[in-house]
């Protein structure tokens, strides 16, 4: 995941394009059916939800899947301790994920390929000091550095957002940074600056533009990074409110039944590591695609 570094300019025609991505296998398939069911579920997730994932009905508390013994059909994943529907809960609870995902992983791109770019570009004290502020920050575990910060600023969605892009900004920075002082060797770049560009022109113009497959890819990645941490700290209870349906809240409020009624647990727990590996198996496959595409 750190190593995502690219060995020249992407200048491949559309053809080739097509031809690296319908070759791109398994992973990229795998991982692109699952972030776009993802994605169209968190969207569209007030259409399709069976229940209001708030509505409580106590007297159909911890009802089994539909397709177990006990089960209703109206409930076909079953309910929860307080008689809400965890189908609906699990869809609502794609859109928090999704949210967080979105917002943070973006954030923490534009801050960290700004830093990236800036240090692998004008290089001496300005790249020692990004430098430096980056080994200093990985230095903190992610996960716990996350936990204290959003402790720090308050639960809510805000602040998981804020301490998943305080974290999340050295990863694109380290990558953009080498990927900066590669292209910047390259021959092209060279004769950006025979042709007068100025360097953030030539940084806008020609070195960008080269970096745009890399960060796609490794913004696939980071967002599946972004889901695990929000689900870490909803279980932890420093995320969303109760009142807002999130995987790590169901998966906190399923562990003290987990022995009455272990799908309720089990569910969540699923749903998050399909949507983890689905991210990861995209960013992967599509880095194998973007090296086909070089190599040709």
């Amino acid at each position: 995941m750190a190593d995502l570094i690219l060995s020249g300019p992407i200048t491949a025609t559309p053809s080739r394009w097509r031809s690296a991505l319908a070759r791109g296998g398994a992973r990229l398939w795998i991982g692109g059916a699952i972030v776009a069911m993802l994605f169209l579920i968190a969207l569209f997730a007030p259409l399709i939800a069976p229940h209001d994932p708030a509505e409580q009905d106590l007297m159909s508390a911890q009802l089994p899947p539909a397709f177990m013994r006990g089960g209703e059909a109206a409930f076909p994943l079953g309910t929860d301790s307080l008689g809400r529907c965890v189908l609906s809960r699990l869809m609502y609870s794609a859109r928090t994920a999704v949210a967080v995902a979105l917002v943070a992983s973006a954030l923490a791109a534009i801050i960290g390929i700004a830093l990236g770019l800036i240090a692998g570009a004008f290089g001496g004290w300005i790249d020692q000091l990004v430098s430096r502020l980056i080994d200093v920050w990985m230095a903190f575990p992610p996960v716990l550095l996350s936990i204290v910060l959003a402790a720090v600023i308050g639960a809510g969605l805000t602040s998981v957002i804020a301490a998943i892009v305080v974290v999340d900004w050295t990863r694109f920075a380290r990558i953009t940074r080498a990927e900066t002082q590669a292209q910047l060797a390259r021959d092209y770049a060279a004769a950006a600056r025979v042709l007068g560009l100025t360097r953030a022109q030539a940084l806008r113009l020609e070195i960008l533009p080269n970096l745009i497959p890399l960060i796609v890819t490794l913004l696939a990645v980071e967002m599946g990074i972004a889901i695990l941490v929000e689900v870490i700290l909803s279980f932890v209870g420093i995320s969303v409110t109760g009142d807002t349906a999130s995987w790590g809240g169901m998966i906190t409020e399923g562990r003290q039944i987990v022995y009455q009624a272990p799908w309720i647990m089990a569910l969540p727990i699923g749903a998050v590591i399909v949507s983890v590996i689905g991210f990861n198996m995209f960013g992967d496959g599509l880095r194998a695609a973007l090296d086909r595409v070089q190599r040709r």
